[in-house]
Parts: C-alpha cells; sequence; structure tokens
C-alpha cells in the first residue's frame, strides 16, 4: 500500500501532536511525519496507519502495539480512555468509589498505569495502586478484596513484545460485559484531548498486605493432604514467577524449579519468538528443566500469570504439554471429585471439548456452556465452582478471583499430582479413565490470520450464505447464533465445528472436535478420532481461504 500524505491527514496528525502530553511520543510522531513530509517512502503509510485509530475499547479492553499516535497504546490513550472509564463510573453512580490500578512489567506499563491512576485521583475516586508488576489474577481479587467499584490492570498478557493493553473489571469482579463497552467507548469519544483531560498524582500505594491475602487464599486450594511432588515451571518472562513460588511456599509444596532464564521479568521476551505456551516452542526449556529434575508435572504461566499450561511425562519418559481442553477436564474432574458445596456448577465456552459436561453429569453436578471470554464463564450462575476455556484459562477459585487465574490453577494442579503420585498414578491415567468412560474427546484449532479484516466478513457471510453439507465426510448442519454472537457452529455425528471472529487478534477462528466412543482398544479409539480430526482439519483449511 501507498500513500500519499494529504493535508487532512497532515492536519490530524498536527493536531494530536500538539494534543499528546507525552513528550516522547510528541517526538515519535513529529520524526514520522517529517519523514512522511519529506517524501521518505514508506513514511506516509506509517504515518496513516497510526492516525487511523482510536484503538476500539471492547469487552476486552484496548490492546495494541505500543506507539504514538491514536492507534497505538501510548499515555495519551490510556489518559482519555480513562477519562471515559471515570465519566461512565460515574454516571453508574460510583462516584468518589475505590479504583485499584495494576500492571505487568511490559514496555510503558509503569507509565500507563500512572497515568490512569492520576487521572482517576483528579476524577475524584480513591485510587489504589499495586505495589509493582503483579499477576492480573492479583488485580481481580483486590477488586472484591477492597470493595472497589472498578479496576484497571496494565497488561497484554501474552500478545506479542511491542504491544501493550488495557484491562477493566467492574465492581462485580469481572470483566466487563456489554452495554458497558459501548457505554464506555462512547464516553471516551467524548473526552477531551489528553492533554486536557486532569491529572492528579496521590493514589495510594498498596504495601504487600493485599499479596498476602490473595497468597492466604491461594494456600487453601489444595484438595487433600499430599504436598510430595516434583514441579518444573516457567513464567515466560513474565510477572509470575514470585508469586508463583511463594504461592507454593504457602500451600507447602517445597520442590518448585523454574526456568532460570525465563524467570525476572523482560518485556523484550528474548528466548521465546511468541510469550504464549500454546506456541511451538514456548515451553521447550520448561520441558528441557521438566525431564533434568524428574519432574512430577510442568507449569507453563503466560506473562500476566493468569493462564497455565500443564505438561506431563508420556510412559515412554518422553514430556508433552497438555492441550488446553485435557487440562480444564483434568482439573474440572478434580474439583468435582472434591467439592464440598450443595449443587455445584461447571462452565465452559461453547468453543472447548464438551466432556466437561459428561464428567459433571457424572457426578451431578450442573454444567453451563458460555460465549467465549471469562467475562462470560464466571456470570455462568449461581454455586459456580469451576471454569474454563481452552486457551488455558482456569478458574478455580471463582470465590475470590472471577477470572482465570494462573496461579491458583497451578497449585490446585500440584495438589492433585501430588495425590496422584502418592496413588502411583499420573494425570494421563485419569485422562485414559475420562476417555473410556465418556468417550474419546480430540480438539484442535484452525486459525486464519488476516492482514484485512473484511476478509473474516467475507469469508462468514459466504459460509452463511452456502453451508456445507458435510464436513471430513459427516454431514453436518448449521446453528447460527447471531444475533448474540457472530458465531456459527456446525455439528454432525460425533463431530462438531465452532467458528468464529477473534475478538483480541485479527483471525478467523475454527475450533474442531471429534467425539468417539470407546468400545474396546482404547488406542484404537484414539486412532480413529485422530483420522476424523485430520480429515475435518483438512477440510475447513480448504474453505478458510
Amino acid at each position: 500500500m501507498t500513500t500519499s500524505l494529504t493535508s487532512d491527514l497532515r492536519d490530524r496528525a498536527f493536531r494530536w501532536i500538539a494534543d499528546d502530553p507525552d513528550d516522547d511520543s510528541r517526538v515519535e510522531l513529529q520524526n514520522i511525519l517529517a519523514r512522511a513530509m519529506g517524501g521518505e517512502t514508506g513514511a506516509a503509510d506509517e504515518l496513516a496507519d497510526r492516525m487511523a485509530g482510536p484503538l476500539e475499547f471492547g469487552t476486552a479492553g484496548l490492546r495494541g502495539p505500543v506507539r504514538a499516535g491514536p492507534n497505538g497504546m501510548n499515555v495519551a490513550v490510556v489518559t482519555r480512555t480513562t477519562a471515559g472509564v471515570a465519566a461512565w463510573l460515574t454516571a453508574q453512580g460510583h462516584s468518589g468509589g475505590v479504583v485499584v490500578v495494576g500492571r505487568d512489567a511490559r514496555h510503558g506499563s509503569e507509565a500507563f498505569a500512572k497515568a490512569a491512576a492520576e487521572v482517576l485521583t483528579a476524577a475524584g475516586f480513591a485510587v489504589k495502586t499495586l505495589p509493582g508488576p503483579l499477576p492480573t489474577p492479583v488485580l481481580a481479587f483486590a477488586v472484591l478484596e477492597l470493595g472497589a467499584v472498578a479496576g484497571i490492570q496494565i497488561t497484554a498478557s501474552h500478545n506479542p513484545p511491542a504491544d501493550n493493553g488495557y484491562k477493566l473489571y467492574d465492581a462485580t469482579g469481572g470483566q466487563i460485559v456489554p452495554p458497558s463497552d459501548g457505554q464506555i467507548e462512547r464516553a471516551i469519544k467524548a473526552a477531551p484531548p489528553a492533554i486536557s483531560v486532569p491529572r492528579e498524582p496521590g493514589a495510594e500505594v498498596l504495601g504487600d498486605e493485599l499479596r498476602d491475602a490473595y497468597l492466604a487464599k491461594v494456600a487453601l486450594l489444595p484438595r487433600g493432604p499430599e504436598r510430595a511432588v516434583k514441579v518444573a515451571a516457567t513464567a515466560l518472562h513474565g510477572v509470575g514467577a514470585e508469586t508463583l513460588r511463594a504461592a507454593f511456599e504457602r500451600a507447602g509444596f517445597t520442590e518448585l524449579s523454574l526456568v532460570a532464564e525465563q524467570s525476572a521479568p523482560d518485556p523484550d521476551f528474548p528466548t521465546v519468538s511468541f510469550p504464549n505456551p500454546e506456541e511451538p516452542g514456548a515451553t521447550d526449556l520448561l520441558l528441557a528443566l521438566a525431564s533434568e529434575t524428574g519432574a512430577d508435572l510442568a507449569i507453563a504461566l503466560d506473562p500476566d500469570a493468569d493462564r497455565c499450561a500443564l505438561g506431563v511425562r508420556e510412559r515412554d519418559g518422553s514430556w508433552r504439554m497438555l492441550r488446553g481442553d485435557e487440562t480444564g477436564v483434568l482439573l474440572g474432574w478434580h474439583v468435582l471429585s472434591t467439592v464440598d458445596k450443595t449443587d455445584p456448577l461447571v462452565a465452559t465456552t461453547i468453543v472447548s471439548s464438551s466432556m466437561l459436561g459428561e464428567v459433571a453429569k457424572e457426578f451431578g453436578a450442573r454444567y453451563a456452556e458460555t460465549l467465549t471470554g471469562f467475562k462470560w464463564l464466571v456470570r455462568a450462575g449461581e454455586g459456580l465452582v469451576f471454569a474454563y476455556e481452552e486457551a488455558l484459562g482456569l478458574c478455580v477459585n471463582p470465590g475470590f478471583v472471577r477470572d482465570k487465574d494462573g496461579i491458583s490453577a497451578a497449585v490446585l494442579a500440584a495438589g492433585l499430582a501430588a495425590s496422584l503420585r502418592a496413588a502411583g498414578r499420573g494425570p494421563l491415567d485419569v485422562l485414559d479413565e475420562l476417555a473410556v468412560k465418556h468417550g474419546v474427546h480430540v480438539t484442535d484449532q484452525v486459525s486464519l490470520r488476516v492482514t484485512d479484516l473484511s476478509v473474516r466478513e467475507r469469508l462468514m457471510a459466504g459460509l452463511r450464505a452456502t453451508p456445507p453439507a458435510s464436513l471430513g465426510g459427516t454431514g453436518v448442519t448449521m446453528e447460527d447464533l447471531l444475533p448474540d454472537a457472530d458465531v456459527l457452529r456446525l455439528t454432525g455425528e460425533g463431530l462438531r465445528v465452532v467458528i468464529r471472529p477473534s475478538g483480541t487478534e485479527p483471525k478467523l477462528k475454527a475450533y474442531l472436535q471429534i467425539k468417539e466412543p470407546v468400545t474396546g482398544d482404547l488406542a484404537e479409539a484414539r486412532a480413529a478420532a485422530d483420522t476424523r480430526l485430520a480429515a475435518l482439519r483438512a477440510d475447513i483449511e480448504s474453505r478458510l481461504v
């Protein structure tokens, strides 16, 4: 794409620069504008991209590259966003209430958290900030613990190093849901230029007591007395290592080995190409450490420690990471096996494995499926004891963190591994038994990354106009979830496909599931399921072009 420097683009850039309160961002955008005015190749394209915003405020808040201009994460954008949040909170009757602000250790996080806290303080809120870069679940806990009207976490979770984000929790301790996002978006648009938004220092910096209260709750999660288990873990250069270590110590687990190269927060994520435990290669150092130390369990947190991936040793001695659905079903089974709550509820999303529903039925528990995202899962209903989504999100502690929590999930998983070890068993034994009882459930995902979001719309429209009659050799029927969600669900005998545009990335995603009953040999059933899954994947890949 080649963009010419129009007078409109030039003038909008000049206005943004004049209204930006941050010296570094002003200089950054001035340099790009000067290059564009000088005719440098590509400079006008870059300027147009930066001015193409603003970043959209959705139920996941903001997320984007750290850079100057309205289409990036920077102090000006955070300032105007927080002014909109303050106006929305006031309109909701929360004027003067407590707001907690936390952050991770990414590029820009400290400055963005400071700007958010100062805007809220000037707006008359009682602002409390976490004492340093801490896991997102600690912020979510703080909202409930302090009776706050909102919580803001500056984080981009497991996005690439260039990104940062802004996540908002409401007074329930959960992430916001519609229509709040639309109301806040309109309030942001109505906010004055960033340089005109009042900012005032004076937020209270919390001490260690808040994290200590969180750790005290986490220490109660293990179900059973066993603590003899060796665990290898990684924080993937994020903020989870020290909190994970403290959580294990509080809970009585003493044999924890951390991947040294990935334990200190580093916003450049130097040892991984993509700081997401689901990505190929991201857990190589972890699994090598697990093998070297003779661990019983491997644990990978994502950079803000709200997600948790588990690694296990295969029967041939090799190590592999469990899929998100395997981990979710395993821990869901563990919770239901030990729960002391009457009429418990477990929940997952429409794109996750359906096996949790079968496990819930076995225990006489209630089961719910929601749209994707923990903002919906934590609102699944009364009596919720466990929720998970296939993208490594696990809520094992809905009573004190109404969101996914990788630290708590890791402690619960260590307790399960210790109990199984004491009985001469392992996680794979449980998964095998569940497969025999409820059928082999295998899942996969096909993601199409796009540069033009209209491609997603075109593909979804094409599927709606001409639904496939079969997929992977199996006849299917299609259900359209509009207007509740832009989601298509296709089902057939032992087959399910859910297709939707991603809410946080420029991707179209298809979630695949095959269910194969076990009538004889488990290995044969798994092989049959894998064959069907491969055929289904190939069919879906051919259609998402």
